[in-house]
Formats: structure tokens, C-alpha cells, sequence
């Protein structure tokens, strides 16, 4: 492929989640990305500020697609079903990247630094819901409360996706862990699955 073919991004997001996996991702140069991608480095770095920033790039997308769906959410719903509402329908944005995901996933877990960085986006996620909670007035703690739990219900439910392909969709497994965070906050318990 030429470096004059569309989507560089993607062709360097899928040539660096390829060699990272094949060679790990420490092991890994930019300079190998962009020839594997059939592009250069200056290019890369039109797109990406270093070869960490390939895994992560779109949480700025995820952080204004989950702040939108809490902003449109009707006025009488509850903090927590505003974020639900975000988290089900980032579940919705994400469903047919499943082995995309997995790949990612199995990246990541295989690097503290980069595990570090999983973390610092999730707390990110969870500020910019909690802000947005605040600004259509709900108070502290229930903002901070129902970000953190949103976010920790969608980080179960992404897991259980990525972790087993027999599992149904990330959508369906986002609404079966807030039913049962219900269930576990009523006190009672839901049959084992």
C-alpha cells in the first residue's frame, strides 16, 4: 500500500496494534509502525504524539460522546440512569469492535505504563461525567458517586466482552451490570449466569 492511501490513521493504528502484539510493546519503534503501515514517522506524528497515544487517542471522542448523552438526558431522570444512559450508548458506539477491542485489551494488560495510562483516561471519563452531573445540578457527592459507579459498571461489563467472544453484546452486558448493581444496592441477589 502506497503513503499515498486513505485512512493513515487507521492503517497506522492497525500496523502498531499488530507489531505490539507480534513484539511487544516496549519492543516496538515508531519508525516500525510507519513502515509497516507503508507510511513515515513524520507522518505518524501528524497523527499521534507517540506510539502510547495510538492506543488511546479516541478517549477524547469517548469523553465528548459520554458528556453529550448525560447532557441530552431528560431533566427528571436520575443521576445514575443519566449515566447509564451515556455508558449504554458508548456500548452501542463500540459493539462491532470487539476483536479490535480484545487486541487492545491484551496490549494494555501486558504493560504497567500503559495500564497506568488505561486508568488515568478511565479517572478522566469519570470527572468529565461527574462535571457534566454537577452542571445540570446534581450535587456532590451524587455526581462524583454516579460517575465513578457508570464507569466501573461499564469497566465490568467491557471485560467480561473482550475476556470471552461467547458472551453477547457489549450493549446487552452494559444493562445486565447495571441490573444487577440494582439488585446488589436492593440487597438482593441475581441468579448466577
Amino acid at each position: 500500500m502506497g503513503r499515498w492511501e486513505p485512512n493513515a490513521r487507521g492503517r497506522l493504528e492497525q500496523a502498531a496494534l499488530e507489531l505490539y502484539i507480534e513484539r511487544g510493546y516496549e519492543q516496538t519503534t515508531v519508525a516500525e509502525i510507519a513502515g509497516r503501515a507503508g507510511l513515515t514517522e513524520r507522518t505518524f506524528f501528524r497523527h499521534f504524539a507517540d506510539k502510547r497515544e495510538v492506543l488511546f487517542w479516541g478517549s477524547g471522542p469517548l469523553r465528548e460522546h459520554l458528556v453529550a448523552a448525560v447532557e441530552d438526558a431528560p431533566d427528571a431522570a436520575a443521576p445514575i440512569e443519566m449515566v447509564a444512559r451515556a455508558v449504554q450508548a458508548v456500548g452501542e458506539l463500540m459493539g462491532e469492535r470487539r476483536e479490535s477491542a480484545r487486541r487492545r485489551r491484551s496490549v494494555i494488560d501486558a504493560n504497567p505504563e500503559l495500564q497506568e495510562r488505561e486508568l488515568i483516561k478511565l479517572a478522566t471519563l469519570s470527572a468529565a461525567l461527574a462535571g457534566t452531573l454537577r452542571r445540570r445540578g446534581v450535587t456532590d457527592p451524587a455526581a462524583s458517586l454516579a460517575a465513578e459507579v457508570g464507569l466501573a459498571v461499564f469497566k465490568v461489563a467491557f471485560e467480561r466482552w473482550v475476556g470471552d467472544p461467547a458472551q453477547p453484546g457489549l450493549s446487552q452486558l452494559i444493562r445486565e451490570s447495571f441490573d444487577e448493581l440494582k439488585a446488589v444496592t436492593a440487597g438482593s441477589r441475581l441468579q448466577q449466569r
